[in-house]
């Protein structure tokens, strides 16, 4: 099951409206053609914001692109380029939005502003973030962005949100080791399916699949013939998660006087050609 996303966008639709500022010089037009036409750089700046304000984030973008494209040196174009990067965000434009912030950021990167380029960076990666079933590339990017955020600016909301987003990446990224470690445990891969268990266990010990991981690290083990580490699995299991159904099972597990029979069906299944899920 897909993690559940929080989207701050009120948050983010704060920000982006402290770094609009209302005086801009021009005037609005109501259409506003997004072709290259020379424009002074107030009357640009306030097409684009009056399109964003519209909903027509496209065309906002576009428009924004043309501040800076138009008038590189002026002050307008530094905000210009993040409010475009926020443009994209909104269109759910996510490469365009983590290039415009990812330029803005070389371009200015001891800007008070750059927390919130950092911010719809992460925020990107995060909203294409698949199911456990499919490649986590962008789950890793994800969690990856949020942790530099919260690295470079720990006392920013920004980061305060990143925090909790990285606790929900993590389980996500867990739900994907288990998944693998649950496909090769179906085929009577015990090895392969105890490494992924443990790397749960290791790497991601705080997400809720521990507990499910540890269960299923034993049931591998004994059938492995490890059963030491199989009881140790269960004993970790027992102090940290008494009363649950896992270790209810891990315990019968462990006690049993042979390791788990293997489905036929799983028995049978040749190994070395058994294709995995992508990792």
């Amino acid at each position: 099951m897909r993690t559940p996303k929080f989207r701050p966008i009120a948050a983010v639709a704060l920000t982006a409206a402290a770094l609009a500022t209302a005086g801009c010089a021009g005037g609005n037009k109501a259409n506003v053609d997004t072709a290259y036409i020379a424009r002074d750089v107030g009357t640009l700046y306030s097409a684009a914001k009056t399109r964003l304000d519209r909903g027509q984030y496209k065309q906002s973008a576009a428009l924004f692109d043309e501040v800076e494209r138009q008038h590189p040196y002026s002050i307008w174009a530094r905000r210009a380029q993040l409010m475009g990067a926020f443009a994209y965000y909104l269109n759910k434009d996510y490469t365009e939005s983590i290039q415009s912030a990812q330029r803005f950021l070389q371009v200015h990167p001891g800007n008070r502003d750059a927390p919130y380029a950092y911010y719809l960076i992460a925020l990107s990666y995060y909203e294409q973030i698949t199911d456990v079933t499919r490649d986590q590339k962008i789950t890793q990017q994800a969690l990856d962005s949020l942790g530099e955020l919260s690295r470079r600016y720990p006392n920013t909301r920004y980061a305060a949100d990143a925090r909790l987003k990285m606790d929900l990446v993590r389980d996500h990224l867990a739900g994907k080791e288990m998944e693998i470690g649950r496909f090769y445990g179906r085929r009577g891969q015990w090895l392969a399916a105890s490494m992924r268990y443990r790397s749960v266990v290791d790497q991601y010990q705080m997400t809720t699949h521990t507990p499910e991981a540890l269960m299923r690290l034993t049931e591998s083990y004994l059938n492995l013939g490890l059963r030491d580490e199989a009881k140790k699995a269960a004993a970790v299991l027992g102090a940290n998660y008494p009363g649950t159904e896992w270790y209810e099972r891990a315990y019968k597990l462990a006690n049993e006087n042979g390791p788990v029979p293997v489905p036929p069906a799983a028995a049978a299944a040749p190994v070395e050609t058994a294709a995995a899920p992508t990792s």
